[in-house]
């Protein structure tokens, strides 16, 4: 009889022993679809040079969309226009841990070292509207802005029938777009009668948009047109011709923001090369899923542009 209960008590145990590692086990399978779920969930850091300016705006918000749209996590900050405090800001994303970083250089060359900083972590880095000068870049994604330089001294060009006195404003030096944009429109208006009586950098900035015309006008009244790396520096050229009295020049900006295409369709500007940057914002995380996700992307995807005019 002895033998008989004790044999029932070490079956008993036996199986609830069987039930708890079966138990324990069910919990740690669980808690491995758990973790696996929340690896599946992709974050994402996009350094922008500035948030001061409404094209970068409409690109963060394209891509915080998308990332919404896709359940992606995805954390933007502000370089203000300053390249030590991108490089900052990228460290600090990448010591967050971001699988991917999508970065629009407030200065191509200064960014370098922050794109190394990220290869060195083996986070995939993709430039986007303007690039970088060093570091790995897996995919760079913006317009082509030699070709929408080259169409804005095209219609310059052809408005001032191939003869006459321009003024360039410049973007940031040292900034991709600027070089791009203002080779683009040199190549364009090369060996026509055409003389660029001025050029100088406003930063892609309104307000230096603005102060930089003024100078500009006290020595050279006499011009007709003039074409902006983008179109803050452009609407603020159009101020400064409107307080000195100059309502005939042609003036053409870069981007196609609102209060530009409010300009050109009120005349006060002539016309304005229109970017997508919702696009491009868009075009940035759906390439930062295809590289988590393994797939091959293109080194270069082109956003296409158009004249607004």
């Amino acid at each position: 009889m002895k033998q008989l209960i004790k044999g029932f008590l070490f079956a008993l145990i036996a199986v609830v022993l069987l039930a708890g590692c079966s138990l324990d086990q069910g919990k740690k399978e669980s808690g491995s679809d758990d973790a696996s779920s929340k690896d599946k969930k992709i974050k994402v850091g996009l350094s922008i040079s500035t948030l001061n300016n409404p094209f970068f705006v409409t690109l963060k918000d394209g891509a915080e969309k998308e990332a919404k749209a896709q359940g992606i996590d995805i954390t933007t900050v502000d370089a203000q226009n300053d390249p030590a405090k991108q490089v900052s800001d990228i460290e600090d994303l990448i010591q967050q841990g971001v699988d991917v970083l999508l970065v629009n250089p407030a200065d191509s060359s200064a960014i370098a070292a922050a794109i190394e900083s990220a290869n060195q972590a083996d986070i995939p880095v993709i430039t986007v509207d303007r690039s970088a000068e060093g570091g790995e870049v897996v995919s760079h994604i913006a317009s082509d802005n030699a070709a929408g330089g080259q169409m804005a001294g095209e219609f310059l060009l052809e408005k001032l029938g191939n003869k006459g006195k321009m003024v360039e404003l410049e973007g940031i030096p040292g900034s991709s777009a600027a070089r791009e944009r203002g080779k683009g429109f040199n190549d364009a208006i090369a060996g026509k009668d055409v003389k660029v009586v001025a050029k100088q950098p406003a930063n892609f900035d309104r307000s230096q948009g603005l102060s930089v015309m003024e100078n500009i006008l006290q020595s050279n009244k006499d011009i007709q047109a003039v074409f902006a790396h983008n179109d803050e520096m452009a609407l603020g050229a159009v101020e400064a011709l409107k307080a000195a009295g100059l309502k005939d020049v042609i003036v053409v900006g870069f981007d196609a923001t609102d209060d530009a295409v409010k300009a050109v369709k009120n005349g006060t500007m002539a016309a304005t090369v229109a970017q997508k940057p919702e696009m491009i914002g868009q075009k940035a995380v759906q390439t930062a899923v295809d590289v988590k996700d393994g797939k091959k992307v293109e080194k270069f995807i082109p956003v296409e542009l158009e004249l607004v005019k």
